[in-house]
């Protein structure tokens, strides 16, 4: 039972990347899928979710317009695709969630300890 986040990297201010969340070993269509962050020094703080039926979707204010969150169902991933980025969205970004809490429709976003499987990590890193 794995989570993969990938598709980080560098970009300039203003620019986009997409990361995606690919599952194995377990049916993340059926789950919902949450985005959290880390930058240096903060504690990590949840930017999306998308649940398992696809009908609620959240944003942290700090993204809100400017991330969007989808799943493609049968593929058994999900995609972060982030527009209009800024130095402050720097961090490693991650992918989760949880046997149990994971059916909630994100309703509500918990604190990170609280969610048991987690991707490794992808680094967004977002300069001139």
């Amino acid at each position: 039972v794995q989570l993969q986040a990938s598709g980080g990297g560098l970009v300039q201010p203003g620019g986009s990347l997409r990361l995606s969340c690919a599952a194995s070993g377990f049916p993340l269509d059926d789950f919902d899928i949450l985005w959290f962050r880390q930058a240096p020094g903060k504690e990590r703080e949840a930017v999306s979710c998308v649940s398992g039926s696809g009908n609620r979707i959240y944003y942290a204010d700090s993204v809100k317009g400017r991330f969007t969150v989808s799943r493609q169902k049968g593929k058994n991933t999900v995609y972060l695709q982030m527009n209009r980025l800024n130095p402050e969205d720097t961090a490693v970004y991650y992918c989760a969630t949880d046997p149990v809490f994971g059916h909630g429709e994100c309703r509500p976003i918990r604190e990170s300890t609280e969610y048991e499987l987690w991707g490794q990590g992808t680094q967004v890193t977002v300069s001139s």
